[in-house]
């Protein structure tokens, strides 16, 4: 992991609200080198307009979001891009594309204007793709895969871009359990080698395995952040899904499981 002190991204007194609510009040958190941070939270809480805002596709109503010590609002996109990929929780395709050219997209950031794709590219792409077990798909209409395919494709595309910051929204939607596991043990070797990864996600048992620490947006301004194994406990859980979470033992790890389907008191 490079030596540096510094952290990636930073978050100052960010505020995230829809016409009528406030979501996320007063956010300060920093994403460091070699870490995976899970969000976690109830269907509406802001992670994804939390995560869009954190990659600068959205003023926030205060606050302010540093990358690599520069105001990712003032930055030129391509030179961001090169730096910070986000993978949004839904991808539409409106044109016919083969799987290797949608992948390929993910370079672009990296190609000077008026350029084309260099041999170098291609041979990104083609690891990003065989990452993903997509390389025999590669010459494939886009439009033919399945949910789970197009997924997996998704996240091929933001490995080819090779960023320092991976900003996940529900990575492992659609997918199988085993490409879940395969795809959120890619991002931990990233995060190995010196990236930073932030990854919303539903399943607090991967949020465990996988996460260094775990941001929990409550919906109504309050959040809380720290260690996985500190954070997530059935008290806090409980109370951030409003339904009783049980902690069981399983295999020398902690599993939560929801214990019955009434809001917690």
């Amino acid at each position: 992991m490079p030596e540096n002190d510094s952290p990636i991204l930073s978050c100052k007194n960010i505020r995230v609200s829809v016409p009528g609510r406030l979501l996320v009040d007063g956010l300060n958190f920093d994403i460091e080198r070699g870490e995976i941070v899970a969000v976690l939270g109830p269907n509406g809480t802001g992670k994804s307009l939390t995560l869009a805002t954190i990659a600068g596709l959205r003023q926030p109503d205060c606050g302010n979001v540093t990358l690599n010590s520069q105001d990712i609002f003032l930055r030129p996109r391509q030179q961001t891009a090169q730096q910070l990929a986000l993978l949004p929780q839904v991808i539409d395709d409106i044109f016919p594309a083969t799987v290797l050219d949608t992948a390929l997209v993910g370079r672009h950031p990296h190609i000077s204007r008026f350029k084309w794709e260099s041999e170098e590219d291609y041979r990104i792409t083609r690891e990003a793709l065989r990452a993903m077990g997509l390389e025999d798909l590669s010459a494939r209409d886009v439009l033919t895969l399945s949910g789970g395919e197009r997924r997996r494709l998704a996240i091929a595309q933001i490995l080819a871009q090779a960023p320092e910051v991976y900003l996940l929204d529900e990575p492992t939607n659609h997918l199988d359990p085993q490409h879940q596991l395969d795809a959120l043990q890619i991002f931990r070797r990233a995060a190995d080698q010196g990236a930073g990864v932030v990854s919303s996600l539903h399943d607090v048992n991967l949020a465990a395995r996988f996460a260094d620490r775990c941001l929990l947006l409550f919906g109504d301004g309050r959040w809380q952040i720290g260690q996985t194994e500190e954070i997530l406990n059935e008290s806090s859980l409980s109370e951030l899904f409003a339904t009783p979470m049980e902690a069981v033992d399983w295999r020398s790890h902690t599993l939560f499981v929801a214990s019955s389907g009434h809001a917690a008191s």
